[in-house]
């Protein structure tokens, strides 16, 4: 981890009795920076202190990981809906004077800007996404080499407790297997970011909490897409979205078509990398997210 990553300013919030913690650096537009499963918001250590040269960088631990809140998962799973996450991150931006942002987010953050958007579309400028397609047409059109590739979405949302047991009884264990049985193994992943991530996986609570948050995706979160969907309601925010060449997000789904299933204004590539995109192509990653959130400057002979 970058030294000046540890200069960012660590902040801790509570909203309806949960606890969300990060950490904000930086100068400018407001940026709020997502996490994905099993990690933390450390997963953005390579490209946060860039991007803290050009915004003002708010980079958040979802409820169930790192040092954020880890609440009693409910029959319903409301608790870990994507509604509730994007909530948390709305007052975590809040809390810093921030109404309106623009989002960048890896994987379940992904999911969690997602639901952000539709929720609270004021207070999203714009949005970078990656390596995900939507969730719902990602469980409607599964094969099984996506079942395969993402075995982790199908063990987590089985009855409790084997699934919470089986991770508690070794979290390092897990976090190593799901991490390391990608593209690139474990070699992108700095030694000491790496075992935070561990350290945070054996936080009592946290297989429950991990648990909770895909049994959601499976649930409530694909009651809501219905919903959008239903009352034709599509995100009017730019999205951009970037997958990596190596994953199976586009091996095995149409990215973009999802995308524009449910975006008015989509743009986006592969990039030369796996499923960890800020860990495995940080260089390619900021350039993009430099393009895309820089406003451009006006031109001659216009107003500013």
């Amino acid at each position: 981890m970058t030294a000046s990553f540890f200069d960012f300013s660590e902040f801790d919030i509570e909203r309806n009795g949960v606890r969300v913690h990060g950490r904000i650096g930086g100068r400018g537009a407001p940026l709020l920076l997502l996490h994905g499963h099993p990690q933390t918001h450390l997963i953005w250590h390579r490209v946060a202190p860039a991007l803290a040269e050009h915004f003002t960088v708010v980079a958040v631990d979802l409820r169930g990981y790192g040092d954020s809140g880890r609440p009693a998962d409910d029959a319903d799973h409301v608790a870990y809906s994507k509604r509730e996450m994007a909530l948390d991150a709305l007052a975590a931006m809040r809390h810093h004077g921030f109404e309106r942002f623009g989002v960048l987010a890896h994987d379940r953050g992904a999911r969690v800007a997602h639901r952000l958007a539709a929720d609270h579309a004021a207070a999203v400028d714009r949005m970078l996404l990656l390596d995900i397609a939507p969730t719902l047409p990602m469980y409607e059109n599964t094969t099984e080499a996506f079942a395969r590739a993402y075995w982790h979405w199908f063990f987590l949302i089985q009855r409790p407790p084997l699934p919470e047991a089986l991770i508690a009884s070794d979290p390092v264990r897990y976090v190593r297997s799901v991490m390391g049985g990608r593209h690139a193994g474990l070699a992108p992943f700095a030694p000491e970011v790496l075992a935070e991530y561990e350290r945070c996986a054996g936080i009592p609570g946290t297989a429950e909490s991990i648990c909770g948050d895909y049994r959601a995706s499976a649930t409530i979160d694909l009651v809501h897409d219905r919903a959008d969907i239903a009352a034709g309601h599509r995100l009017a925010q730019p999205l951009r979205v970037l997958w990596g060449e190596h994953g199976a997000v586009g091996r095995c789904f149409d990215v973009l078509a999802l995308w524009r299933e449910c975006a008015v204004q989509v743009s986006g590539h592969a990039l030369p990398c796996g499923h960890y995109v800020p860990e495995e192509a940080p260089g390619d990653l900021l350039a993009e997210a430099l393009q895309f959130f820089t406003p451009p400057l006006p031109q001659e002979g216009t107003r500013p």
